[in-house]
């Protein structure tokens, strides 16, 4: 979302002339990109000119430490400054601290996300805080909504040990009648929070405001989470600010972040409503809704990475007890086909390899230099099918494989000879270095290191094709 702001501001700081004082004309020269680099990414005005005004006060006449650049100089101060229009250091949490059960209420317009993000929410409370949730769906607008609710709540129940489930539908009853009733379950039969989905409407209206207001005058919820699509931009914004007018809001959570919208919606949110972001989603999975750290983000933008929430995500998917799995078979020299799927699996649940570069510091160029190349699942799911046509026998040990039987491979996965031939010349390439390494004693080290999950360093360079070719470009 944020690349081509990321991209823009990368270039006013390397533009900036070296010197041991900033001077006034290199930081007007700079904040006058600045602001042209937020403009185009539809950020709120008021909020542009606000931000601008406070960099240029604080860069203007400051010394540059030896060994810092202007632009380094520059850019500490600019990034101070986006944690602050974003929200402050750190994520912003949820009240889990009153009285069960603890009423949250999801409002915003129709095709927001509100549903599924409800969803996610509850998985997210589920397996994380070990929270009973109960979802009653209170949309009888839209045809089948309590119905989408149901299935999504029996999805997040099957991943949660039945800690999520879903309010009965009674056909007939009103919003306020099924919030009562939500209610009144979650009391009866234990649940820790109760998530209230409302209605939408294609546009704010007097009808959406009441319905919402009379279930908020009942429900009395703890927390009254506004559900905006980052992709409308500024509009997302001005509906924040409606309903935090009407409504009453403890914070937002933006929708679709993994779109190509260009990012103004969560740098104006905080500073022209005044709520915080505490959630952003990115995609139709359950798990993919993620807390806003506005230090992380501001990183992102200025190029500097997310390592921390790389690792956070790290820890998060990938299963360490395989990855312990397939080390120790790596440090016995017993790495075979069946363990080069298991760490393409690993990494496929990492998300896309293009996501992971736009985490780490200074991989910007990089990425921007790849894009479009198909570098994301192509490769992987080409080795995965080769590997998936071989025999158990094949797997295990790969010498075996002949011309018949890479005729047969090459046939049963939809590829050829030659890319048979190339991934098993890769894998034996792999295994020859991983056997040198660990009679040099680097393997264990490099185990360690990666915390169990080893083998991912080799498996990038096995993506290679000939003679460690990147198989793009």
């Amino acid at each position: 979302m944020f690349e081509q702001l990321s991209g823009r501001m990368s270039k006013v700081f390397e533009g900036l002339s070296r010197g041991e004082k900033l001077s006034e004309g290199d930081v007007t020269e700079a904040m006058r990109e600045v602001r042209l680099a937020m403009l185009e990414a539809d950020v709120a005005l008021p909020v542009v000119r606000s931000f601008v005004s406070k960099v240029k006060e604080r860069a203007v006449g400051g010394e540059v430490l030896d060994g810092v650049s202007p632009g380094q100089a520059v850019a500490k101060i600019v990034n101070d400054a986006l944690i602050e229009a974003l929200g402050g250091a750190g994520a912003v949490p949820l009240n889990l601290s009153a009285p069960a059960p603890i009423p949250y209420l999801l409002v915003g317009l129709q095709g927001a996300g509100k549903t599924t993000t409800a969803g996610k929410l509850a998985l997210r409370l589920a397996s994380r805080e070990r929270k009973k949730v109960l979802l009653a769906s209170l949309d009888v607008q839209r045809p089948a909504a309590q119905l989408q609710l149901q299935q999504i709540a029996e999805q997040v129940g099957g991943r949660t040990n039945g800690l999520v489930a879903s309010l009965p539908i009674e056909p007939g009853q009103g919003p306020v009648d099924i919030a009562r009733r939500a209610l009144d379950t979650g009391r009866r039969e234990g649940f820790d929070i109760v998530i209230l989905d409302t209605a939408g409407r294609l546009a704010i209206d007097e009808a959406l405001m009441d319905e919402v207001r009379q279930v908020r005058d009942v429900a009395k919820p703890v927390e009254t989470l506004l559900v905006v699509d980052a992709m409308t931009g500024q509009d997302a914004v001005n509906t924040a600010q409606s309903f935090k007018d009407q409504i009453g809001l403890t914070g937002v959570i933006m929708s679709r972040m993994d779109g190509d919208a260009r990012g103004g919606a969560a740098l104006s949110m905080k500073a022209v409503t005044g709520e915080p972001i505490k959630f952003t989603g990115s995609g139709e999975k359950m798990d993919a809704l993620e807390e806003f750290h506005p230090e992380r983000v501001a990183g992102r933008i200025l190029g500097l990475g997310d390592v921390a929430g790389l690792v956070e995500k790290a820890s998060e998917q990938l299963d360490q007890e395989e990855g312990e799995r397939v080390a120790k078979r790596m440090l016995a020299g017993k790495f075979d086909l069946n363990d080069y799927v298991s760490q393409i699996n690993q990494i496929n649940r990492l998300g896309s390899i293009s996501g992971i570069l736009g985490m780490l510091p200074g991989m910007g160029k990089l990425k921007d230099k790849l894009a479009g190349k198909d570098l994301d699942t192509s490769i992987f799911n080409r080795h995965k099918a080769i590997i998936s046509s071989m025999t158990e026998q094949e797997r295990k040990t790969p010498e075996i494989i002949k011309a018949s039987r890479k005729k047969r491979i090459a046939l049963g996965s939809g590829t050829s000879v030659p890319e048979v031939n190339r991934l098993l010349k890769q894998f034996g390439e792999m295994s020859t270095m991983m056997k040198r390494l660990n009679k040099m004693g680097g393997l264990t080290g490099l185990m360690r290191g990666m915390g169990g999950a080893g083998g991912l360093g080799d498996m990038f360079k096995g993506m290679g094709g000939p003679g460690g070719r990147p198989p793009f470009g």
